[in-house]
C-alpha cells in the first residue's frame, strides 16, 4: 500500500468503520512522531543532546518528508517540541499525499465559522483492515517485529488506538510494546523519551477531553 513509515501509520490509525481517522488531534501527533523516527531511521536526523539536529538537507524524494525536514532544520528544538509542532499541517500533507498515491480521497467540509473540516475515505477499506489486522498479530506474536511495525505498534499504544491495539492487549504484550518503544531510543533517544510522554501531552493538548 505504501513504503513509508508515516503511510502505514495514517492507515493504521484510520477508522474503517467510522470513516475517518480514529481522532484527528491525536492523529497529528502520531504522524509528527512517524515522520521525525523515519527521517532518524533514514540518517537525515539525528538527537544532539535531546534536541533534533538535521544531518542532512538534501530531498529525501518524498514531500512529506521533505516539508518536516526543512520545518525542523529552520530551529534547533527537543523531540518533544517538534512532536506537538505543525500537526494539522502535517496531517494535511500526508492526506494530500495519500491522496495523490491513490489510497485515499480528500474533499473539504465547510464548516459555519470553523475551519473546513477534511473528509477523507480510503479507497480500499479491506486492505487497510488487512494491515492493522497483521500489525495486532504481530503485537501478539512471539517472533522478530520489522522496524517500521514495531514505531507504528509502539505509536499506536501511546495514542490509545484501540481498534490496533486493543486495552487488553496492551496490558497483556506490555513487555513487547515496551520493547518497541525501546527500538526508538536506539534510533533517537530523545524520540524515546517523547513518545512514552505522549499520552500526558495528547491530554494537554485537547484540554483534558478526547476527540477532536
Amino acid at each position: 500500500m505504501t513504503d513509508t513509515l508515516y503511510g502505514r501509520m495514517y492507515l493504521a490509525a484510520y477508522d474503517t468503520d467510522a470513516g475517518t481517522p480514529y481522532d484527528r488531534t491525536r492523529t497529528g501527533f502520531l504522524l509528527r512522531a512517524a515522520l521525525l523516527a523515519e527521517l532518524a531511521c533514514l540518517g537525515r536526523v539525528a538527537d544532539t543532546s535531546g534536541e533534533v539536529a538535521v544531518t542532512d538537507t538534501g530531498s529525501t524524494g518524498d514531500p512529506v518528508l521533505d516539508l518536516v525536514l526543512s520545518r525542523v532544520g529552520e530551529h534547533r528544538r527537543s523531540w518533544k517540541a517538534w512532536v506537538r509542532a505543525d500537526r494539522a499541517e502535517t496531517l494535511a500533507a500526508v492526506e494530500d499525499r495519500l491522496a495523490a498515491l491513490g489510497l485515499v480521497t480528500v474533499a473539504e467540509r465547510p464548516a459555519f465559522r470553523r475551519a473546513a473540516r477534511r473528509g477523507v475515505t480510503v479507497r480500499h477499506a479491506a486492505d487497510v483492515r488487512a494491515l492493522q489486522a497483521r500489525l495486532t498479530a504481530v503485537l501478539r506474536g512471539t517472533g522478530p517485529v520489522e522496524g517500521y511495525d514495531a514505531v507504528v505498534l509502539a505509536l499506536g499504544a501511546a495514542g490509545r488506538v484501540r481498534h490496533l491495539v486493543p486495552a487488553a492487549d496492551a496490558r497483556a504484550h506490555q513487555g513487547r510494546l515496551d520493547a518497541m518503544t525501546g527500538r526508538l531510543d536506539a534510533i533517537a533517544p530523545g524520540l524515546g523519551r517523547a513518545v512514552r510522554g505522549l499520552p500526558t501531552t495528547m491530554v494537554a493538548a485537547q484540554g483534558g477531553m478526547g476527540g477532536g
